[in-house]
Formats: structure tokens, sequence, C-alpha cells
């Protein structure tokens, strides 16, 4: 016979704790992030940074602000910010930088990749 009653809180999170190896945040891009957060009112959210197919290279970088890590993720704190990456990205992102560059051309966030064998004149894409 089973007993009843609730069943117990996961004693692990459902998240991996990774650090800087994996990807490293610019105080640049740690201010951006923060203000970005500030103004979604998600003050304690998290930047996920993926990979993804598509691109004039094969792959690009998608960023989105979260409330949370999802089960899964690799979560890496790094200049104050909370960054989330889902195991597959982890592959290609391994050892980057994120910065932000305030410029009126060729500005935003730029992701410095040692992984990336080629770069599109865009920059927003690469291939592995």
């Amino acid at each position: 016979m089973i007993s009843g009653g609730a069943p117990k809180p996961a004693a692990n999170p459902a998240y991996r704790i990774g650090d800087e190896r994996l990807i490293k945040v610019s105080a640049s891009a740690a201010r951006k992030v923060n203000a970005l957060l500030t103004r979604q009112g998600r003050a304690n959210g998290v930047l996920r940074v993926a990979v993804v197919g598509g691109g004039c290279s094969g792959l690009q970088y998608k960023m989105d602000l979260q409330d949370a890590p999802a089960s899964r993720d690799i979560l890496v704190e790094s200049s104050g910010i909370r960054v989330v990456v889902d195991p597959k990205s982890a592959l290609y992102v391994t050892g980057s930088e994120l910065d932000y560059v305030d410029a009126l051309q060729e500005g935003g966030f730029k992701v410095k990749n040692p992984n990336a064998a080629t770069t599109c004149s865009c920059g927003e894409s690469f291939s592995a």
C-alpha cells in the first residue's frame, strides 16, 4: 500500500550551475541587460542565449529575456547578470563573450565566439 501525502520538493533545481568558462558578459552588456530586465519588470530575470539554425552562415544567436531558468538549462552568473544556455547551444557558445556596443551603426549585442569557424559580414551568424 502506498502512503499518501504531498510530494517532496526536489532537492536539486532542474537546472545546472555553470561558470564564465561557458559564457562571459562584459560590463556594457550587463548594464544593457539590467536596463532591459528592469524595463520589463523582471528585475530577477535571466538572459537566454541560444544558437539556432539560420542566418547566412548556417547558425545564428537568439537572445531572449525570461523570468527564470528552464529545466536542463545551464545558469551562469557573470557581471551581475544571470545567463541561461540550453545544453545543445552550450556546445556552440562555450568560451564566448557577450558584449554590447552602443552605436548607431553596427551597434547592439555582439558575441565573440572562439568556436566560430566563419562569420558572415553582418556579424549575426556563424558556422562551427
